[in-house]
């Protein structure tokens, strides 16, 4: 799937508001940002984007304590490669 630069922006807009979300922690803001971002990775196919954004709500999560979610995401985010957080 070819991704227009419409989709590419505005990928990059919520991943700009859901690091500012999480910067100030607003997690319940951020994981709605980075939700969506993980939705538009999972459309582009794209693992190494599906990757990341389920370790940046699998962070966000475990920050509320909701320690199940973030459990959750964490075994999304398990490939088998390199984390690409640390």
């Amino acid at each position: 799937m070819k991704a227009t630069a419409s989709d590419i922006v505005s990928l990059r807009m919520s991943h700009c508001r859901a690091e500012h979300a999480a910067s100030g922690e607003q997690y319940h803001l951020a994981v709605m940002h980075y939700r969506a971002c993980l939705e538009a990775a999972e459309r582009r196919e794209d693992c190494r984007a599906v990757e990341f954004f389920a370790l940046k709500l699998a962070a966000c999560y475990e920050q509320m304590g909701l320690e199940e979610k973030a459990a959750h995401f964490r075994a999304l985010a398990c490939t088998g490669d390199p984390p690409l957080l640390g």
